[in-house]
């Protein structure tokens, strides 16, 4: 080795130490530790252990401008506020203020080259971070993905090619002129401005041409209002004359209530030289942020669908705004999935159209407690990109930074465009009334547009002329609602080979029926396969107990428990060719230790070994199982599967809340997406919810599912909400959500207790024959119907209460009907059931739920509807309650004698 390859290990060596020791004190020794505990504290010019004076100082100033540069970079378009002042980058606090400027030291892993002068060094560095480019990245562990950003960021600026800032400034005039030709055209009619922010439309194209050159073919785009229509425009090509169409009031026919313009989606097949892209912009509510996971979700799907592990080929983007990103928690939530197993994409591109400002009374002090509304993605340690918008040309170099960083690490990474809003929150709001100062500035500023042709004109690439021609040409497009080529070209409409196929289930009745019965002999060998324990596999005691009775429910010796019809459910769909994905906490083992669908060898040395999923192996030919105990999130989560359900109609996508109503942490999900989405923007979803449900005296947290919310969500067919009392019930109630050619959200509300209840449990017959059933009555073998005076309607575990208060009364006038289908009604079983009886008077809802919540409400309509002018309607429940339960268990108790006496008695 060379006197100077052993100089340049030394200094490397010492480098390390410093940034370890900068990240973590303790692990460095310490004699290392009070050396560079005495370079923080001291003025003076340090000597290494070699004697190169300021040698260490010099590495330590190159990593203060790692760490720190980006609180000197030009970043803000508006320069509201003078740039800090921080003392870590200046040569003083170093120590090196008194060395000559010329004098030479060696640069560590400084990109360039190995030894420079000091005034270079500092050249090189205020360069690289503190132009309008800065960068966070040096809180990152993994040393290699640092070193991948330094040698991005610290080599020579990348001089873009001609025809690429061409191209840059054609993309901004369209992003520009559309803008302004919808203000004049359209006026005061809401659209959610770009202005400000136009350097997004040249950032998105780049991104689709040159992540199709890295092997890219599908990229699913999420994104709130502003600047919405001009992506869909300028990047997916939509065209000009359809989206005027809307500002004319002329909306899509078949939907039932239709959206806003703003909120709509849109997919499309864009040209490029080296290839199509799919690329689909989610539909997205007001609710901003809430697209993230159910873009993460519909990704996930899409690759799962072509075998594509590692995300190569399909690319999740998120756009979002910057008071959101700080303010909405889930974005953490999301943030949070982006490398757990059940829920990774391959990394996803975060784009911030950075407005400086949350809605147009905001001051940007109130909207965080950070310095940057970026700052949560170091929780992921997600390296970020800040960077200015009216550099246009910055902002194509960082966002090929980030590709490029996602391409080879998989991981998030994030771009933030920092820019302003030229209009208020929208069009019809003044912004002058509460930022006058912002918007005095705002109003002086050239457009992004402006002045980056004047750069170019300024420096020969082009003439006034050809600049003027590029707005003339796309406004003379627009007035033909035509698209420009120069801008986006989508392919010619053939059908997307990777799509997933939703025609079969576009026209299907909800009444529709599906064989879900098997054939004794296929029960018994899936339940051979679900019961195999591999060899050498140690079960715990309390599991191999499980095991051993599923195994003689399957022969038939015993009756089948909720957890065994589950099971065999889930075994027979994916013997059939659907995939079943579940995912939920505890939802492997299952809240109450009843589903065991993840088997623990209790020998297992290692903790990522050992284990075994029975339902990963029924067949060498089965659609995949995925089981996954999911992080402590419900919003997240639920809009995740939300999105994989939306884009994979051929799995079985369940989402388990530990209590049901752990579901109320995902409100936004259920109610601006599954209840919904179908009646505003025709889209389908076959999404199915398990509620935990029941009174067990537990308290107002984990008693109710909250049913009532449901029910008050359900109109235009558009929900399933059931209550399956049996075994054989969830059973044939999984079969039929696939089998049936009708893709609608399932709500179904689950036991508790009652999964272990032996009168739940159900005989093998009822597995071969039958199927879900709406209602479940009596049987009339072993009641008299002329002699019924009352019929009790109820749903769910109490009616295994009611039963055991009738047979300790010996009550034989009254009969108990279960609605185990709340929405849609069962209207025609309703009624022939109520014809069964016909000296029942007294026809009674029985809940356990207060009356303010539950069923009662929403379902007495149907019950009066269909009752005989002899008979009436009456209730029994449990006081009215601001709270769903109790939580004294003598009071629970008080309350359940009194209904169930209400009930029973005539």
């Amino acid at each position: 080795m060379s006197q100077r390859d052993e100089e340049g290990t030394a200094q490397s060596w010492i480098e390390s130490q410093y940034d370890q020791w900068l990240r973590t004190p303790e692990q460095v020794d310490a004699h290392w530790q009070a050396y560079f505990a005495a370079l923080e504290q001291g003025s003076s010019a340090p000597r290494s252990e070699e004697g190169v004076p300021g040698q260490v100082a010099v590495l330590r100033l190159i990593n203060a401008y790692r760490f720190l540069g980006h609180r000197v970079a030009h970043l803000d378009p508006l320069e509201r506020h003078p740039l800090p002042e921080v003392p870590e980058l200046t040569l003083g606090y170093h120590g090196l203020a008194d060395l000559d400027g010329l004098m030479v030291f060696e640069t560590g892993s400084l990109v360039g080259p190995p030894q420079a002068p000091l005034s270079d060094i500092l050249t090189r560095l205020q360069r690289s971070y503190c132009g309008t480019v800065g960068v966070e990245y040096m809180y990152l562990t993994d040393t290699a993905q640092k070193r991948w950003i330094q040698q991005r960021m610290e080599n020579s600026p990348e001089i873009l090619e001609p025809q690429v800032q061409r191209m840059l400034l054609v993309h901004l005039s369209a992003a520009e002129t559309l803008e302004r030709y919808l203000h004049t055209r359209f006026v005061g009619q809401k659209r959610f401005s770009l202005e400000g922010g136009e350097s997004l439309i040249p950032c998105l194209n780049i991104l689709i041409h040159e992540g199709r050159a890295q092997g890219i073919e599908e990229i699913v785009i999420g994104m709130a209002h502003r600047g919405r229509l001009n992506v869909l425009v300028n990047c997916l090509g939509r065209l000009p004359r359809d989206l005027f169409l809307e500002f004319e009031g002329v909306h899509e026919t078949g939907l039932t209530s239709g959206d806003v313009k703003y909120h709509q989606g849109f997919s499309s097949d864009v040209d490029t030289p080296t290839g199509s892209v799919h690329v689909a912009l989610a539909f997205n509510p007001s609710h901003l942020e809430i697209v993230n996971p159910v873009v993460e979700g519909s990704v996930r799907a899409r690759q799962d669908r072509r075998g594509d592990t590692q995300g190569e080929w399909v690319l999740p983007v998120l756009i979002h705004g910057d008071a959101a990103l700080s303010g909405q928690g889930v974005v953490m939530e999301t943030l949070a999935l982006s490398q757990t197993r059940g829920f990774r994409t391959g990394g996803t591109l975060h784009i911030v159209i950075n407005n400086q400002i949350g809605f147009t009374t905001s001051d940007p002090r109130d909207t965080r407690s950070s310095t940057y509304c970026t700052d949560l993605a170091k929780m992921t340690e997600t390296p970020v990109f800040h960077v200015n918008g009216d550099d246009p040309e910055a902002v194509v170099r960082v966002l090929r930074v980030a590709l490029d960083y996602r391409t080879t690490f998989h991981r998030d990474v994030m771009v933030d465009i920092v820019c302003y809003r030229r209009l208020g929150h929208n069009e019809q709001d003044e912004p002058m009334v509460t930022q006058p100062w912002m918007y005095r500035k705002i109003q002086a500023l050239p457009t992004t547009r402006q002045r980056y042709a004047a750069h170019l004109i300024q420096s020969a690439r082009l003439t006034q002329e050809e600049a003027d021609a590029m707005i003339e040409d796309y406004r003379a497009a627009l007035d033909r609602g035509e698209l420009l080529e120069s801008i986006v070209r989508p392919s010619p409409k053939v059908p997307y080979a990777h799509a997933a196929q939703w025609t079969p289930y576009r026209q299907a009745d909800w009444r529709t029926s599906a064989d879900t019965t098997l054939t004794r002999a296929r029960l018994t060998q899936l339940t051979e396969r679900l019961t195999l324990i591999p060899e050498g596999f140690e079960l715990h005691p309390t599991v191999r107990k499980v095991v051993d009775h599923r195994r003689q429910m399957g022969e038939g010796m015993l009756a089948v428990d909720w957890g065994m019809g589950e099971s065999l459910a889930y075994a027979s769909l994916v013997e059939e060719g659907y995939g079943v994905r579940l995912s939920g906490q505890d939802c492997g083992r299952g809240t109450f230790s009843h589903r065991h669908a993840v088997w623990h060898d209790q020998n297992r040395q290692r903790w990522d070994a050992g284990i075994h999923i029975p339902l990963q192996h029924i067949s060498p030919t089965q659609a995949p199982f995925t089981v996954i105990d999911s992080l402590l999130s419900e919003e997240a989560v639920l809009g995740f599967e939300y999105g994989y359900a939306s884009a994979q109609p051929r799995h079985l996508v369940l989402w388990e809340a530990q209590f049901g109503d752990f579901a109320n942490g995902a409100q936004v999900v259920i109610d601006q997406f599954i209840s919904s989405a179908e009646a505003k923007w025709g889209r389908l979803c076959g999404l199915t919810l398990l509620l935990p449900h029941g009174y067990e005296g537990q308290g107002p947290e984990h008693s109710s599912a909250r049913v009532e919310r449901y029910l008050q969500l359900c109109a235009d067919y558009n929900l399933q909400v059931c209550i399956p009392s049996t075994a054989a019930q969830i059973f044939h109630l999984l079969r039929r959500q696939m089998l049936r050619p009708l893709r609608k959200p399932l709500i179904v509300i689950t036991p508790k207790s009652l999964l272990r209840r032996k009168e739940a449990s159900s005989p093998l017959e009822e597995f071969i024959a039958g199927g879900f059933r709406p209602i479940l009555a009596e049987v009339k073998e072993t009641i008299d119907p002329a002699a019924v005076q009352r019929i009790v309607v109820c749903s769910g575990k109490v009616y295994y209460d009611l039963v055991a208060e009738r047979e300790q009364r010996q009550i034989e006038n009254i009969v108990l009907m279960r609605l185990e289908q709340l929405y849609p009604f069962p209207h025609e079983e309703f009624v022939a059931q109520l014809a069964c009886y016909p000296a029942a008077h007294s026809v009674l809802w029985c809940q356990e739920e207060p009356g303010n919540q539950g069923a009662w409400h929403r379902i007495q309509h149907y019950l009066v509807r269909h009752l005989r002018p002899d008979q009436h309607l009456s209730y029994a429940l449990r006081p009215s309650s601001a709270a769903p339960a109790v939580g004294y268990l003598n009071l629970h108790e008080e309350q359940r004698r009194a209904f169930l006496e209400a009930a029973l008695t005539l």
